[in-house]
């Protein structure tokens, strides 16, 4: 058994500070857009694990995160950031490099983003460094794909535990299928299950990893929304309608708001449905952790804003 629940939620993976730059079109090599003026440029925390306990945060869960920062101004930048939206950082490890940052190309009119990063590999975080007894004094652990090594020990040890243990799982890897099979309810981006499974259709795809995995699985869709298949059963909940500024950390929102729904109870559609509410939200701000959603805010959201059809 668990021990008892000391956390909401646990989340293990990635940070960074973004450099946003908003402009009038994306740019070319070629033509018009060769060269552009920025129409609006910010300073603002995100990566996927930071973002996700954000949200987490900001809607009432106790987050604590796990993961490694550096020692320049960035890493005390996002440390500070934790810590102002009171996401225990106790046992983060802090790094005598330079702290990952991402510049992100932003396009003004649709709100799409193009994300150039770069991060130390000596960021990694070790499996050893992971604290084992918090692992599993949680109510659900969160993992990404940054640190594969780290995120799939932890999810074993959580699942092992009885912990449920949710994912964000963004890339295919060498490692991905064994992330997959560590976690319980593996939470996808859309472009990952078809490399995954070879189906471009996510209800195949989801239906074909079905057959090794018994928890939910979930794909996120963008502007279509998101599926969920529950034993054999399959929900799509359509995304809401917004006017896109900026989707950076859309999906990260989604995974945090996904944790918050699914710990008070929800139903799988109602869980899908929190979700989008909060991550389309999300897309009407500036940032990714800038973007972060309050309870209040994503409850208008559902009441008030019609869905895509």
């Amino acid at each position: 058994m668990p021990s008892p629940a000391i956390w909401d939620v646990v989340g293990i993976g990635a940070n960074s500070v973004d450099y946003v730059y908003r402009l009038p079109a994306y740019p070319e090599p070629d033509g018009p857009n060769a060269k552009m003026r920025i129409s609006n440029h910010s300073i603002s925390c995100g990566g996927q694990m930071a973002t996700a306990l954000s949200t987490c945060a900001a809607l009432g869960l106790r987050a604590k995160y796990i993961g490694a920062t550096g020692t320049d101004d960035n890493g005390r930048r996002i440390r500070d950031e934790l810590a102002r939206r009171e996401i225990d950082s106790t046992d983060v490890v802090i790094r005598d490099v330079a702290n990952q940052f991402a510049i992100i190309l932003v396009d003004e009119h649709s709100g799409e983003r193009i994300v150039m990063w770069d991060r130390d590999e000596r960021l990694a975080l070790r499996t050893r460094e992971l604290p084992e007894e918090l692992l599993i004094a949680t109510r659900v652990l969160h993992v990404d794909d940054v640190d594969q090594a780290a995120a799939i020990a932890a999810a074993r040890i959580g699942r092992q535990a009885g912990v449920p243990v949710t994912s964000d799982i963004d890339r295919i890897t060498d490692r991905t299928e064994d992330l997959v099979a560590a976690v319980t309810i593996p939470i996808f981006a859309e472009h990952v299950t078809p490399t995954l499974t070879g189906e471009a259709d996510p209800e195949r795809a989801l239906r074909k990893i079905r057959r090794r995995h018994d928890g939910w699985l979930c794909v996120t869709l963008g502007s279509r929304g998101a599926v969920l298949l529950d034993g054999d059963r399959l929900h799509h909940v359509p995304a809401f309608k917004v006017e896109a500024v900026d989707t950076t950390g859309a999906g990260d929102v989604f995974r945090g708001a996904f944790i918050y729904a699914m710990l008070r109870g929800h139903e799988p559609a109602d869980v899908l449905r929190y979700a989008n509410a909060a991550a389309g939200l999300s897309c009407t701000r500036l940032g990714a952790m800038n973007g972060v959603p309050s309870a209040d805010d994503v409850q208008k959201v559902m009441r008030e804003t019609p869905v895509r059809k």
